[in-house]
């Protein structure tokens, strides 16, 4: 490699001496064993240094690619390097869909789950919940599967791990019968609805987010995503709390043009192509943009939001965009929806580190007293010690790390230093 990789965002530069991109199994199995040090690079779209490596990265991409779909078990077995637009397309050709996407669906299967990225919804968990067998190959090379049916525990300890086990290289995920979508985005929703609404809100379609830049005492976007077969009335409503229907598409940043996003103003359409907020045809930014989200429980959804709408004055300055969602519990150890409904708070910052990191233990401070758990892979400044003590799970996490990965073959400084040492 002559020339280092960086992520998506270019805010971070791999350490790493190498990028290998084997074409067969059997030649990643005899990479991973001849390898000190070893972490697998999926779409990176990370904004931290959760992909890193100080020995050798690997690209699953030169793999062949597989989406085979079982019908009897309802079930599609994915490859390691499948992007989710590929993989909403042959599903939907073939009548099948996922329970729900991401925002972008340019991002890795593997990875997503790994990290238990999410889309939104109450009813919803994040797209982890939906697997149900892992295929990786261990540090010695061994190739594993372990399944929701057979492993019980030990499987909700292994898909949102962080790349720590091994490098995935198959997915087995639940598929659900084909369903359409129509979109809808309402503007101007005053913030003190939310103090009786919330519920209400968040409860009210199959996917709903709202956006805000913190500027104004108002919502600015409230984007609700309604299946079809699901739908209970026309719409849309002309008033939603306080918020109108927009007169035409928005993009969730205001003043950018619309035409990087899926298809609002109510148009029909497949499951993958309104779930996004950002259509597969198109990549939706250059990655001149840095990324946190935080989740706490969704009981604490208000006064969380109150807490931070007490310091906007430090947030705004240094934001482009915020999202809130809501994500269902979940049983998977390291997952930041372990065992509670939550509801999310994502910042799409400015690209100027040195501004936003300040503003990030800011947010920590006030969030601190509703226990956030960041996502794995955007910046957050939480000391390691305070994290670990809001997954109760982790301590089997460790143990099950040993076991796969007795001598920390994948384990980087970001997992090491978060996951591993509880010192």
């Amino acid at each position: 490699m002559t020339q280092k990789l960086t992520n998506w965002a270019r805010n971070i530069t791999f350490a790493a001496e190498r990028l290998d991109a084997p074409s067969s199994l059997d030649e990643l199995r005899g990479l991973i064993a001849g390898s000190a040090k070893v972490r697998v690079l999926g779409s990176g779209h990370s904004f931290n240094r959760v992909a890193d490596s100080p020995g050798a990265l690997v690209s699953l991409d030169g793999l062949p690619q597989v989406v085979e779909i079982d019908t009897a078990s309802a079930a599609v077995h994915v490859s390691g390097s499948v992007r989710y637009a590929e993989l909403g397309r042959r599903l939907h050709d073939k009548g099948y869909a996922v329970p729900n996407m991401a925002s972008l669906p340019h991002i890795s299967v593997a990875g997503s789950c790994a990290t238990a990225t999410h889309g939104s919804g109450v009813g919803n968990g994040s797209l982890a919940t939906a697997v149900s067998a892992v295929k990786m190959v261990t540090a010695d090379g061994d190739l594993v599967t372990l399944s929701r049916d057979r492993d019980g525990e030990e499987f909700d300890g292994a898909v949102v791990a962080l790349g720590a086990l091994g490098a995935v290289v198959g997915l087995t995920l639940d598929i659900v019968p084909a369903f359409e979508v129509r979109q809808y985005v309402y503007e101007g929703l005053p913030v003190e609805a939310l103090d009786d609404h919330f519920e209400d809100l968040v409860s009210r379609a199959y996917s709903v987010s709202m956006f805000t830049d913190w500027r104004t005492s108002r919502i600015g976007q409230v984007w609700v995503k309604e299946r079809l077969d699901q739908a209970t009335g026309p719409a849309p409503v002309p008033d939603l709390f306080g918020a109108t229907p927009a007169d035409g598409p928005r993009h969730p940043v205001p003043g950018m043009p619309a035409v990087h996003c899926t298809e609002q103003m109510g148009v029909p359409g497949p499951w993958f192509e309104r779930l996004p907020h950002f259509r597969p045809d198109f990549t939706p930014s250059s990655g001149e943009e840095l990324q946190s989200e935080y989740m706490v429980a969704r009981r604490d959804a208000v006064a969380a939001l109150h807490a931070l709408e007490a310091i906007s004055d430090r947030i705004a300055p240094v934001l482009q965009i915020s999202e809130i969602r809501t994500i269902a519990a979940d049983r998977q150890w390291l997952s930041p929806f372990h065992e509670r409904d939550s509801v999310a708070f994502h910042f799409t910052w400015i690209k100027d580190a040195d501004a936003v990191t300040p503003v990030l233990g800011l947010i920590e401070d006030r969030l601190a007293p509703y226990a956030p758990r960041p996502h794995w892979g955007k910046l957050f400044t939480v000391d390691p010690e305070t994290l670990r003590s809001r997954y109760p799970r982790l301590g089997d996490f460790q143990a099950l790390a040993r076991r796969y990965d007795p001598t920390g073959r994948f384990a980087n400084d970001f997992v090491a230093r978060h996951l591993l040492d509880a010192s």
